[in-house]
């Protein structure tokens, strides 16, 4: 009995202690996952997007800033919301005060481009004449000797004397008397002869410039002038002599260049970059060193088809009214083109941020609380600038104070809009590397205080177990 036993007793051992073995293997497979999973989860912690450094584990609102607190998570566990939140910037009536932030809303207004340049007086081309010899002969006289004198189109600036002319004209009287005697022949192609020949030696008096006055004066006196009058085809200026009294000319040759300058053009300089605003019929004001606080309007009257390629403009002629003479050819004056845009959104030009690469403005969402916002700019006219897209009519922007802002967002881990790419919280980490702590997207070296270690319940928190 006792030899029995004793066999019977080891086995028994062997026995528990393989039951035992087999349970303990079953509760690590079955039961060490829902530990970690309870570990790796640690308890909820809630944060301010504006003060990472504060830490509850309720929610509720930022003792600072009064902001609603929001999860603390990794940066690639946090929701589009929450990313949204940590670009948002939250200041007390206190810091708007200090921070000197003033708001202005968004609104539509008429906008009108002005667009300065220099320019260059010139001459009015359809104001410009030359005065020719219609007869080859002599000068005998120059009524006109001297640049600058001033030309009326009704009195004689030069005297010739012309061989042919005083032909024309003998010949003239000639076919005259010769209709008389025609006209007492009783054949009638004779008759008809003569009027014939004083048809065409009136023609050609005609075609050597001898006027209708002066032709009936020839009638009257009954023999040739001497000398032939040459007249100005209008009145203006004389820019260029280019004869001396007693000189011989040609048929054609020039005599004098005359322009009349009651009218002149302005030639404006437009950058390639605003010459597509210039439209014609636009008001243009010119201002001249010359003639301090006086004001010249005129009109854009033409806009040339080419673009100079060493200084990247192109020229716009303005059509200008020149009383009393006091604009001169060559002159460097200063354009001011006014052009209309019609409504647009604006907002003050101390609102925009730009990078660079991106316009930015800081718009209001709630009272107190500022968010960025990418926008889309058009037109620069004086304190004001238009917005094409990124604000609507009637949101606030930060009009001053939102550099300051922007500062702020940086240091409490936002990417702000000071030549970061993106709004609304940083990028999630690249895989593999370890998110910061607090607010995600947080920039290192702003001095920011660092985050202290989450308050301990009931044991160890996520720190603690991280080896």
């Amino acid at each position: 009995m006792n030899k029995s036993l004793k066999v019977a007793v080891p086995i028994i051992l062997v026995l528990v202690a393989a039951a035992g073995g087999g349970y303990y293997f079953w509760q690590q497979k079955h039961q060490a996952p829902a530990g970690k999973e309870k570990t790796a989860q640690g308890p909820v912690l809630y944060t301010c997007a504006m003060h990472p450094f504060i830490i509850k584990d309720k929610p509720g609102t930022c003792p600072i800033c009064g902001m609603q607190l929001i999860k603390k998570v990794e940066g690639a566990q946090a929701s589009p919301e929450e990313q949204k939140m940590l670009g948002h910037v939250s200041l007390s009536p206190t810091q708007s005060v200090m921070a000197n932030v003033a708001t202005v809303a968004a609104d539509y207004a008429p906008l009108s481009k002005e667009i300065n340049a220099v320019g260059i007086v010139q001459y009015d081309q359809a104001r410009q004449a030359k005065v020719t010899a219609w007869v080859a002969g002599r000068i005998d006289k120059l009524n006109v000797n001297t640049v600058g004198a001033y030309v009326s189109k009704g009195r004689p600036v030069a005297e010739v004397y012309s061989p042919d002319l005083v032909a024309a004209q003998q010949e003239y009287l000639l076919a005259l008397r010769s209709r008389d005697q025609f006209k007492k022949s009783t054949i009638e192609a004779i008759s008809q002869g003569g009027e014939g020949l004083v048809a065409s030696a009136r023609q050609r008096l005609k075609l050597l410039g001898v006027k209708d006055a002066q032709i009936a004066g020839l009638e009257k006196a009954g023999h040739p002038n001497i000398k032939l009058p040459i007249y100005t085809p209008l009145s203006g200026i004389v820019i260029e002599k280019i004869v001396q009294e007693g000189q011989y000319v040609n048929m054609g040759d020039p005599l004098f260049s005359i322009a009349d300058l009651s009218s002149v053009w302005v030639e404006v300089e437009v950058y390639e970059n605003e010459f597509s605003f210039v439209k014609m019929g636009q008001r243009v004001e010119i201002v001249s060193q010359s003639y301090p606080g006086k004001t010249f309007a005129g009109r854009v009257s033409f806009i040339y088809p080419f673009l100079d390629p060493k200084t990247r403009t192109v020229k716009v002629r303005v059509d200008l009214p020149n009383p009393g003479l006091k604009l001169k050819p060559d002159m460097f004056v200063n354009a001011s083109i006014k052009a209309p845009l019609g409504n647009a959104l604006v907002v003050p030009v101390t609102a925009l941020m730009d990078t660079g690469k991106r316009q930015v403005v800081w718009v209001e969402s709630q009272p107190g609380m500022f968010e960025p916002r990418d926008v889309q700019v058009g037109a620069r006219v004086g304190d004001k600038v238009q917005i094409l897209s990124g604000v609507k009519q009637g949101e606030k922007v930060a009009a001053s104070g939102g550099y300051l802002i922007d500062s702020e967002a940086q240091l409490a881990g936002g990417s702000g809009g000071g030549g970061h790419e993106g709004h609304g919280g940083a990028a999630a980490p690249a895989k593999g590397t370890p998110a910061a702590p607090g607010a995600s997207g947080g920039h290192e070296g702003h001095g920011a205080p660092a985050a202290p270690a989450a308050p301990k319940k009931g044991g160890m928190n996520m720190d603690d177990m991280k080896m």
